[in-house]
């Protein structure tokens, strides 16, 4: 219910104020204050509170109420969710809106979450663990209207953990209190800033974010892989690797995340796609070269016969495609860089085939296609065969024969 421009109090407010007691301690931040009831039962016990809103009708009520009851120790803030708060928290409480849009009805943004419910819960989530506490807590309340498979995917995502406190049962829905804390991962991946979701894969997840001021990527399991050791697999495999020049450069690892290179770029395909004939020959080239290299040192790959999204061709400053000689038409860069990842399923083996698989790859139906588009025209024959022989030598002089085949 709405009154004077901001969000009454009603069940919901009192389900997670039953809570404020136990958890409130220390530096607290009320998200999302609305009528300032949760702030005001939080100075009871924190040293200082930051209440914020987006409402600024609802920061004007919340703070005569504060300035009647000569509370001294909240202070007020307009802020889209995290906008405008600085500093990490003992406690974040929030009541969203969380109800999904009714198109039938005028927007209300005190009470609505987004067009599915979830949408303000799902923002404040990706953000919150840059303004919480190694040992710090979030209260979170929301609706079975929600969608609670959402909520919690959000959650996990985030690389947080979560407990029922309490729940309330309604007419038309189930309300619910969250605690919700950093996960053992998190915790140990506390000199990352910024992490963020960045890909999901069969065996691991990837997050993007910041250690030491570089972008960097972290690596973790999958929760529900079976795979058992790979993250330790791919960290002492890149050990070697790296000193050939090859993968994304790694920072540090341990059994549970690798943190490593950030590698901003475009898978191999897309790259044949929207790229001339030269730019490709080019690229092509480096990546049989770094494959040559694992094949020499005994290190088998896995997966270059497919090696869809394990080829990104960087992109940025230093790899911004040029042609010296001919800026305008080419599109050519000797500065291109080809960098190969996912390591976590590479061996040793005498008998390599990282070469012979990529040159499976570049025969493919689909993929000679594209090339052939781009006027590069490859024997199938030729290549496949050059590739058989190249697998009983593994010398540079049978690498140059497929080159010169594809070239």
């Amino acid at each position: 219910m709405k009154r004077q421009g901001y969000y009454e109090p009603r069940e919901d407010s009192f389900l997670l104020l039953e809570q404020i007691k136990k958890y409130s301690k220390g530096n607290v931040l009320d998200m999302g204050t609305g009528s300032g009831i949760l702030a005001i039962e939080c100075a009871r016990y924190a040293k200082h509170l930051v209440a914020v809103d987006i409402n600024s009708g609802a920061l004007k009520f919340a703070q005569e109420n504060v300035r009647k009851r000569k509370i001294k120790n909240i202070e007020f803030r307009y802020s889209d969710l995290f906008s405008n708060v600085k500093g990490k928290f003992d406690l974040i409480i929030f009541n969203p809106p969380y109800l999904p849009r009714d198109r039938r009805l005028e927007e209300d943004k005190d009470i609505e979450g987004g067009k599915k419910g979830y949408e303000i819960i799902e923002r404040f989530l990706y953000d919150a663990n840059n303004y919480l506490k190694k040992n710090g807590k979030i209260l979170l309340l929301f609706s079975s209207l929600t969608d609670k498979n959402k909520v919690d995917e959000f959650i996990d995502q985030n690389l947080f953990r979560a407990k029922t406190l309490s729940k309330e049962k309604l007419f038309f829905e189930t309300l619910y209190v969250y605690l919700i804390e950093k996960s053992n991962i998190l915790t140990k991946l506390e000199k990352v800033s910024n992490l963020r979701l960045h890909a999901k894969g069969k065996r691991g997840l990837i997050y993007s974010g910041l250690y030491k001021t570089e972008k960097v990527a972290v690596k973790i399991k999958e929760p529900k892989s079976k795979a058992v050791g790979r993250i330790r697999n791919e960290a002492n495999y890149l050990k070697i690797v790296n000193k050939k020049g090859i993968g994304a450069r790694l920072f540090t690892f341990t059994n549970d995340y690798i943190i490593m290179e950030f590698v901003d770029g475009m898978p191999i395909l897309d790259f044949f796609d929207k790229n001339s004939e030269r730019a490709i020959l080019s690229v092509i080239k480096q990546i049989f070269e770094q494959l040559f290299v694992l094949d020499k040192l005994g290190i088998n790959k896995e997966e270059m016969h497919r090696p869809i999204k394990h080829i990104i061709i960087t992109k940025n400053n230093k790899v911004v495609l040029i042609d010296a000689q001919n800026s305008k038409n080419s599109g050519i860069s000797k500065t291109t860089k080809v960098v190969l990842i996912d390591f976590e399923r590479a061996k040793k083996s005498n008998k390599t085939h990282n070469v012979t698989q990529f040159c499976q790859f570049l025969v493919g139906g689909n993929v000679r296609q594209l090339l052939n588009k781009k006027g590069i025209n490859i024997s199938r024959k030729g290549v496949l065969e050059a590739a058989r022989v190249y697998s009983k030598s593994k010398n540079k002089t049978q690498l140059d024969k497929i080159l010169g085949l594809i070239g």
